[in-house]
């Protein structure tokens, strides 16, 4: 069973949060890290997205424009000295240029020698020149270095390898409008996001760099909750997989609906022993060190950081006109229209990684 830090990769609006609080519960043996590399992403010398690229006042403000993937990857390392094991929870489209740019590698990560945890220092010094930031409003991507053979992302394999990737989904007719509420008023004051922006839908990302582990045997060919595996052989003839890795995708509404059953799985699968108490947190502990986690991403949070336990809900299904009805009469009838195309955009994307989930 694999003991490398878990790496839960996901797209946004997917209930990541919520599912990162049952394992904050486990704070015994886990050590959590919230969305860190949203920081270089948005923000750093190396910044993929251009949300803020003529906006140089709301990356100072942020207190992340030093951010590099490099110093984001020395603080991970720096957070597994304590002796548990590392739960990264992150958006995968924040280490894959957008609009399906073609990848090359973090310039802060270029000579990448060594893993995560093997100082206590972080990472090792590059060998090669320090990565130096353009001129200011000038966006720094694309990169002038080389790329990895069918890498669709800035980090090198070398550094992919030292995770274990699991990955969660939700279907894109619930992740698309919630992030389309995120990015209008009121709430666009509070997240510093004042536009929707379609390339952060996350799914194409998050299928590609799955596709890219898949086929570097990072993760698989053995699915956890399946029978079969991806090579075509029955679960459990394959016992030469390195780090025994199962691929493990959870969708959302799975997890909502039964709860009980998913996270049980899904310790399973990464070797962290299930407790039923994972489910609650209603403490004050909890929400204190919740909040501190959460806060640097305001507005996007405030349901998980309320929560109080991960329980089955009890809901009626609503059909597809039902639910546009319901965005017509929330956001009006251009803001549904744009949103249905976001949706129609990734389904095809969600269903396809929808066919390796683990089963309720």
């Amino acid at each position: 069973m694999s003991n490398k830090p878990i790496f839960v990769a996901t797209h946004p609006r997917a209930c990541s949060t919520a599912f990162e609080r049952v394992f904050m519960t486990r704070r015994d043996i886990l050590q959590c890290v919230h969305e860190p590399f949203g920081d270089a992403f948005y923000f750093g010398p190396e910044r993929l997205s251009d949300r803020y690229e003529q906006d140089q006042k709301a990356r100072e403000e942020s207190g992340f424009e030093g951010s590099t993937y490099r110093t984001i990857f020395q603080r991970i390392a720096k957070e597994s000295t304590e002796g548990k094991r590392l739960f990264i929870k992150d958006i995968t489209h924040y280490l894959v240029p957008p609009n399906g740019k073609p990848a090359t590698i973090a310039p802060s990560l270029v000579n990448y020698k060594r893993g995560v945890g093997t100082t206590q220092e972080g990472l090792p010094a590059p060998d090669g020149e320090p990565f130096k930031a353009k001129a200011v409003n000038i966006a720094p991507y694309p990169y002038d270095t080389n790329s990895e053979e069918a890498n669709p992302s800035v980090v090198p394999e070398e550094l992919l390898k030292q995770f274990h990737f699991t990955f969660l989904i939700r279907h894109p007719k619930f992740s698309i409008p919630s992030y389309w509420r995120c990015t209008i008023p009121p709430l666009d004051d509070v997240t510093g996001f004042y536009n929707f922006m379609p390339c952060e839908a996350g799914y194409d990302e998050l299928r590609r760099v799955f596709d890219y582990l898949r086929e570097r045997n990072i993760v698989g060919p053995r699915i956890a909750g399946h029978t079969e595996t991806t090579n075509g052989d029955t679960n459990g003839t394959n016992g030469n997989h390195t780090d025994n890795v199962e691929i493990c995708v959870i969708d959302a509404d799975d997890l909502l609906d039964n709860p009980s059953s998913i996270i049980n799985q899904y310790c399973a699968t990464t070797g962290v022993e299930y407790k039923p108490e994972m489910l609650t947190w209603d403490t004050e502990e909890e929400h204190s060190i919740a909040k501190a986690a959460f806060e640097k991403w305001k507005g996007f949070h405030e349901d998980a950081i309320n929560s109080t336990e991960l329980k089955a809900r009890v809901h009626k299904t609503k059909s597809d006109d039902e639910i546009y009805a319901d965005w017509i009469k929330k956001y009006g009838t251009e803001a549904a229209k744009s949103i249905k195309a976001c949706v129609d955009q990734n389904v095809a994307d969600y269903e396809y990684l929808k066919k390796f989930a683990i089963k309720p």
